[in-house]
């Protein structure tokens, strides 16, 4: 009787699923920063890999063998694989999380404390940024009815920014800095109840990807559960490196999109149309997007660490040169010299700053036309992103 009542009475707080897709060196920063922000928590972290074809899982198991670790044999989709690493979960909450994040020390203490002051919780969001540390609009969204998705496909949001009839797809009734109740939230940060989840029965399987957390909010609201936008903690959300912008991207994104509205509209045969073809368009933009290669040369690294052996490291590399900013005698603050030098790009040394820091770092600096690379501790790899539309760069070093 005794056990049981301890049984009932200790349950894990959290359960974290990243699903991996190819993304080996993006998932062990993810990781990493993972259990920085899980320490103090009572919790677990269940990585679920779609018959990744690089060295993910050998990586995981060399560094992170007490990591739980589900191995699909062929690639069973988004929704799916999320709801097999659920499945296995035991945390009272469960945070739906994509491998090409970094999150700070703090981001699950601060996002359950909040989730837990609220009533009819249904699912959480956060703030996301780019590698630059600029703000991602899609981390709170309204539900794309088929006017507002008129009003995102024409323009209509830029155009009247401060408008309530044409600001709903990314709920602008909000600042990305103010928190409150939004109704669509993104699968690449999602923190909710395990049983709302099950409630829910997970993510459609019926949709391979791309619309399926569109459709996980929806249900959560038709359920009369409230979702939020949490702005009190920002994550870094590289995008897009589980996925080319290729034909196969375009068909799923169309197919996604139909899916949706199959299942929640009614909708006439003339705006079927004319969202067949605002479908197409849009995934051609992201398409060619995904092409779009604007690099620009880097002739000089700024590394901010507190190791100068690093900085003798990095200067290996022919044609660059390494400004050694040493953390234990300097503050960590960029320059005018810095942001005015074109090839001029920033190393952050998490051994020597925490992720908390670094992403604050990033965001302070955003729009300054700087780019940013991160080297994990323990790695020896720098990796980063200089935008939201194309794939990151990772290079590799030698210590």
């Amino acid at each position: 009787m005794l056990n049981q009542l301890t049984l009932y009475l200790w349950r894990m707080q959290l359960s974290v699923v990243i699903l991996n897709y190819n993304v080996r060196y993006f998932l062990e920063l993810c990781v990493l920063s993972v259990q920085d922000a899980l320490k103090g928590v009572d919790a677990e972290i269940i990585i679920v890999d779609n018959n990744s074809s690089d060295d993910s899982c050998e990586m995981l198991k060399n560094h992170f063998p007490h990591i739980k670790l589900i191995k699909n044999t062929e690639n069973v989709g988004f929704p799916k694989g999320n709801n097999i690493g659920v499945a296995v979960a035991k945390g009272e909450y469960v945070c739906i999380l994509n491998p090409d994040t970094v999150v700070a020390e703090d981001t699950f203490k601060k996002a359950l404390a909040f989730a837990k002051e609220q009533k009819e919780l249904g699912i959480v969001g956060v703030k996301l940024v780019d590698g630059c540390g600029s703000f991602l609009p899609e981390s709170k969204r309204g539900v794309p009815t088929p006017f507002v998705a008129f009003t995102k496909m024409a323009g209509l949001y830029k155009i009247f920014p401060n408008s309530n009839l044409f600001g709903k797809y990314y709920a602008q009734h909000l600042q990305q800095d103010q928190s409150g109740e939004v109704e669509i939230l993104v699968g690449a940060f999602m923190l909710l109840k395990r049983k709302l989840y099950q409630d829910l029965q997970g993510f459609d399987e019926n949709c391979f990807m791309y619309s399926d957390d569109i459709d996980l909010s929806y249900r959560a609201t038709l359920l009369g559960k409230t979702n939020f936008y949490y702005a009190g903690t920002t994550v870094i959300h590289f995008k897009g490196e589980s996925t080319l912008k290729d034909g196969v991207y375009m068909q799923r994104f169309q197919d996604a999109m139909q899916f949706f509205y199959k299942k929640h509209f009614k909708v006439s045969v003339l705006f079927s149309l004319f969202m067949k073809v605002g479908i197409f368009l849009f995934a051609l933009k992201k398409k060619l997007e995904g092409k779009q290669k604007n690099k620009r040369e880097v002739a000089t690294w700024h590394l901010y660490s507190n190791n100068e052996d690093v900085a003798k490291s990095l200067s290996k590399f022919e044609h660059k040169k390494v400004v050694f900013h040493d953390l234990k005698t300097e503050k960590m603050v960029i320059s005018y010299s810095v942001i005015n030098d074109a090839s001029a790009q920033i190393v952050i040394d998490t051994h020597a700053v925490q992720f908390k820091e670094c992403i604050a770092f990033v965001e302070s600096v955003k729009n300054k036309g700087l780019t940013f690379r991160i080297l994990p501790k323990s790695t020896n790899f720098l990796i980063g992103s200089d935008n939201s539309k194309e794939r990151g760069e990772i290079i590799k070093i030698s210590r």
